[in-house]
């Protein structure tokens, strides 16, 4: 007897769904980078992403191909396209993100769990962003980078960066993360699929947090936060791969950020129109059988 599969997607819808995801992604990106941060002393509170967009699309529609895209499309809009590309150093962005936002989007068995969505939601945050704590610290620990804020005095980096997991996790974790993600995951659930030509994920499949959290994916996950370090301490050591910079916004001034902008939301409301007409033609072919 086979089990079913949470998702039925075709190879089509997968890939609609990874560029979708990209340029959301990368569109609310560059909106981010419009916005000011608040400093409150030797805190500094800052939007860091719009994470809602790619872990809404994890949960609704496939964790894999979401969470990927949305990686690609930060690397694509928010580095690429306004001339910056920090070589091998991206990987560690590329994979830690790419885990916390799978990881949330598998952990929901029912979209329309609140309670469910939220431990998702914050699971796969605390992945995202302790991987990259672990990261940071290690690197000044091994004595790959040097603190400027306090010289010699590695210990300093425990501090500083636990400041900035909590601001990470706790503001723009609950604000721009949770509370959207709740609110648009019950409410999109078995209404936008079909507008798109996709059927609702199933949410009456059962299965156990043994069978989500499988030896295969720790293995992967371990395997993966360690080329995430090696790639990121070479990154520092002056061993970084394919780095380059060609400062767009210098030549052409601050306003070719609206280029960029500009860029993702055509490609996503192309992307949104081709499934939609997908979903038009399949909806006639559906009608001519049903009369035959």
């Amino acid at each position: 007897m086979t089990k079913k599969k949470p998702y039925e997607l075709t190879q089509s819808q997968k890939m609609m769904v990874f560029v979708l995801s990209m340029s959301l992604y990368g569109l609310s990106n560059m909106f981010t980078e419009l916005l000011p941060s608040v400093k409150l002393g030797f805190l500094e509170l800052s939007v860091e992403y719009f994470a809602f967009i790619p872990l809404t699309l994890c949960i609704l529609f496939h964790p894999l191909y979401a969470a990927i895209g949305a990686s690609l499309g930060e690397i694509i809009f928010g580095e690429l396209m306004l001339g910056q590309f920090g070589g091998i150093g991206e990987v560690e962005k590329f994979i830690t993100f790419s885990l916390g936002m799978y990881i949330a989007g598998i952990l929901v068995r029912n979209p329309l769990n609140r309670m469910q969505v939220s431990v998702a939601v914050m699971s796969g945050l605390l992945v995202h962003h302790l991987l990259a704590l672990m990261v940071d610290i290690g690197k000044v620990w091994v004595g790959v980078e040097e603190l400027e804020a306090v010289p010699g005095l590695a210990e300093s980096i425990v501090l500083i960066e636990g400041v900035a997991f909590l601001n990470d996790l706790l503001f723009s974790g609950i604000l721009f993360a949770l509370l959207p993600t709740l609110y648009l995951v019950p409410r999109l659930y078995g209404k936008i699929e079909p507008l798109l030509g996709m059927k609702p994920r199933n949410n009456k499949v059962q299965y156990s947090l043994g069978e989500i959290v499988t030896p295969k994916l720790v293995i992967v996950g371990v395997i993966l936060a360690a080329i995430a370090v090696v790639a990121e301490f070479m990154s520092e050591a002056d061993m970084n791969i394919a780095e380059w910079e060609f400062d767009f916004l210098g030549m052409f001034g601050d306003s070719f950020i609206w280029v960029v902008i500009g860029a993702a939301a055509f490609i996503a409301s192309l992307t949104i129109w081709i499934m939609r007409r997908k979903a038009k033609d399949q909806k006639q072919i559906w009608g001519v059988h049903h009369e035959e």
